[in-house]
């Protein structure tokens, strides 16, 4: 009976310390994840915001139509957000990055009021390409960014040859006129091709980007390519972020023409007829005609003895 009274306290005290050592060391490995994606959390927020500066053209010396690589250190989805609100809108940019096998999840977004991104909604890989372009309504307005993630092919075909050159100049490995891979998503720039992703078509001076059915359109081939490299949902914000700002830089040519008149020099431009037209743009299909009024707008500043810009 004393053996196996203590054989029974031996057992109860190994019971008792195997229960407390699976205690420590739970809470040891929930310490241990809790860190690992807090960190990744803030390493995602942080990479956001790295990004969101990288993008800055003048920043980073970036050429018209040139491309530079983004290359991560790990796996990563860039996630494009936009928001119309407010005088400028904003660009949102949130970053999930693959660690341990697992993706980071983080609800921190950074905003950007003064960049204007054109990608899919969310772009995964670990190298990515972005070039960029600048959009003038008949002024400079902003440069427009287009990111891409090198694992996605573009095919454009039957490409105007002012594109195609672009293109092919740029250097950019995932965007091809010839030998495209058969896995590319095709570009189409003639109805006679059937199997096409994407189709651009041209109304004189005035174009129209399909894509899965919706059609959105397009003046300027800065804003062709921003149709073609982004969802409809996210081309239309932007386009409505630019509006706005070209609103308010009409104010400040508006005002600009005003001091240039009180020193002798009224350079006759209807700046205001411009703000006008750009009130007016709800949605891509309302630029056809804000785009007949830029055009007269900067025929009237080519021909001021004292232009606006």
């Amino acid at each position: 009976m004393r053996i196996n009274k203590k054989g029974f306290e031996f057992s109860f005290a190994w019971l008792f310390a195997i229960l407390v050592g699976a205690v420590i060391l739970f809470l040891a490995i929930y310490a241990v994840t809790k860190i690992i994606d807090t960190g990744g959390e803030a390493s995602s927020a942080k990479t956001g915001k790295e990004i969101g500066v990288l993008l800055n053209p003048l920043e980073t010396g970036f050429e018209s139509g040139k491309t530079t690589e983004l290359i991560m250190p790990v796996e990563t989805i860039i996630y494009n957000e936009c928001n119309p609100n407010g005088n400028f809108g904003k660009q949102i940019v949130r970053i999930s990055q693959k660690n341990f096998g697992k993706w980071s999840e983080t609800n921190i977004n950074v905003g950007f009021s003064n960049k204007y991104i054109f990608s899919k909604e969310d772009t995964e890989g670990k190298n990515f390409f972005i070039f960029s372009k600048p959009f003038e309504f008949p002024f400079k307005v902003s440069d427009l960014i287009y990111l891409t993630s090198s694992e996605d092919n573009y095919c454009f075909i039957d490409a105007p040859d002012e594109i195609k050159e672009e293109i092919n100049e740029s250097g950019q490995e995932n965007l091809h006129t010839e030998n495209c891979p058969e896995e590319g998503i095709k570009i189409c720039f003639s109805s006679s091709e059937p199997e096409c992703e994407i189709k651009v078509s041209y109304l004189q001076e005035h174009g129209s980007v399909e894509r899965q059915g919706e059609i959105v359109y397009f003046e300027t081939d800065a804003l062709m390519y921003g149709a073609i490299f982004s969802e409809p949902e996210i081309y239309e914000c932007q386009i409505k972020r630019l509006m706005k700002r070209e609103s308010e830089l009409i104010n400040i040519y508006n005002e600009k023409e005003k001091i240039t008149a009180e020193q002798g020099c009224a350079p006759d431009v209807n700046i205001l007829a411009l703000g006008s037209a750009i009130n007016h743009v709800q949605n891509s299909e309302g630029l056809y005609s804000a785009y007949g009024t830029a055009q007269n707008t900067q025929r009237e500043n080519d021909m001021a003895r004292c232009p606006l810009w």
